[in-house]
């Protein structure tokens, strides 16, 4: 039986809501889950994140293994209780991070940049990659370290996450069609290799994931759709480079989506690494039901909060000196913890030009509010019928309260 209970479709799309149930909780679909990379979301407290409204978080695999590592994390009962969170949590297998040491990450690929001059100098480079695992530096020590299926799936069942992800590679744009063939072939047989360990060694309360992979290729995304919905996992990832623009990605995505549709319907599905307001709009109609992505910290980190604005990609910069006089909120009618204490866009912008912390939390607390904003109103469109004129609002510049 599935662990996602799907509750409205939307007739105009493949949208759907539903409750997806794990060992810690309930998490409502459609869902952003926020990044709480190193076993916290940066810069708040697990009750910041809660009253925000989110159900689930994510820890990374691969940074928790370096630091602190799982041993230390099983002794405290695992990363959920580790960080005090109170809810469910999904562990990434480790594989993106391993792979970007690489081949890059996404943004290095579009923008075409190479690796970090440290990686030449023994740093966190990959070794090797071979049919047991890949070899690489650990970024904290220089020293060699090994990361396969099994790794992974034990390093993730120390962790004691609600869902684990698979160990895969996470094919880049830029290789060829051959090398993205064999890849994801490995990738299912690495698959494989996880089940069996899990089988015999993982929690019985802990789902896992499949993941699809393909590259930009149609025939190759079908296939590994298939093929990974033939697996018994508990729900299903399309990971992997998605393509070189916007309207790539959402075909790439839709091939896979078309293909579970048919051969695992009922059966979560994540899409990884994306948050973008149009892509979180565009992956609720492609039949998403979870998401998660760096997107909504990282710009609070660097001085950015998310506003209706999508002629600026739903960014208000407020590094621009425009700001500085600005007596206004960030966006009128946001009931976020920085907008709802009356702090202007003035002061906020004098905090980041500062460089004073205080800044980092407030815009993480309003951009999480926004997307948490946005995925409960996507929700209640699904749910009430009118996901199109919802979706086309929020698309021209509605706020996610007022679309």
């Amino acid at each position: 039986m599935s662990a996602l209970e799907i509750v409205n479709r939307d007739p105009a799309s493949q949208a759907r809501t539903g409750r997806l149930k794990l060992a810690r909780g309930t998490v409502r679909t459609p869902a952003f889950v926020p990044l709480a990379t190193k076993g916290s979301v940066k810069s708040l407290t697990p009750d910041d994140v809660t009253g925000l409204g989110f159900d689930m978080v994510l820890g990374n695999t691969f940074h928790l293994m370096l630091s602190p590592g799982p041993e230390r994390i099983k002794d405290f009962g695992g990363l959920a209780e580790f960080m005090r969170w109170p809810g469910p949590v999904i562990t990434d297998s480790g594989g993106f991070q391993v792979f970007s040491m690489g081949h890059g990450t996404v943004a290095d690929e579009v923008k075409g940049r190479r690796s970090k001059p440290e990686a030449s100098q023994g740093q966190g480079r990959i070794l090797a990659i071979e049919e047991q695992g890949v070899r690489f530096r650990s970024y904290v020590d220089g020293s060699e370290m090994f990361m396969g299926p099994e790794t992974s799936m034990e390093i993730q069942a120390a962790l004691g996450s609600d869902i684990a992800l698979v160990f895969d590679e996470c094919t880049p744009f830029h290789v060829t069609r051959d090398y993205t063939a064999r890849s994801t072939e490995r990738t299912h047989r690495w698959l494989d290799r996880c089940l069996e360990w899990h089988s015999a060694n993982g929690p019985q309360e802990q789902l896992v994931y499949s993941i699809v992979q393909g590259g930009v290729y149609e025939d190759l995304r079908r296939e590994s759709a298939a093929a990974v919905a033939s697996r018994a996992t508990g729900g299903i990832a399309i990971g992997g480079s998605l393509g070189a623009d916007k309207a790539q990605m959402y075909e790439v995505v839709s091939w896979a989506t078309d293909e579970l549709d048919r051969t695992a319907g009922e059966r979560p599905r994540h899409l990884l690494g994306i948050g973008e307001v149009d892509d979180l709009i565009r992956g609720v109609e492609l039949g998403i039901d979870t998401f998660d992505c760096a997107m909504p910290t990282r710009l609070a980190r660097h001085g950015t909060a998310m506003a209706p604005r999508p002629e600026k990609r739903w960014r208000l910069d407020l590094t621009h000196a425009t700001g500085r006089d600005d007596h206004g909120p960030l966006v009128e009618g946001c009931e976020c913890p920085c907008c709802a204490a009356g702090f202007s866009r003035a002061y906020l912008h004098y905090l980041v030009k500062a460089r004073e912390f205080t800044v980092m939390r407030l815009l993480t607390l309003h951009n999480l509010y926004f997307v948490v904003k946005l995925m409960e109103r996507l929700r209640l469109a699904i749910d009430e019928g009118d996901l199109p004129a919802v979706a086309a609002a929020l698309r021209a510049g509605a706020a996610p309260w007022e679309a």
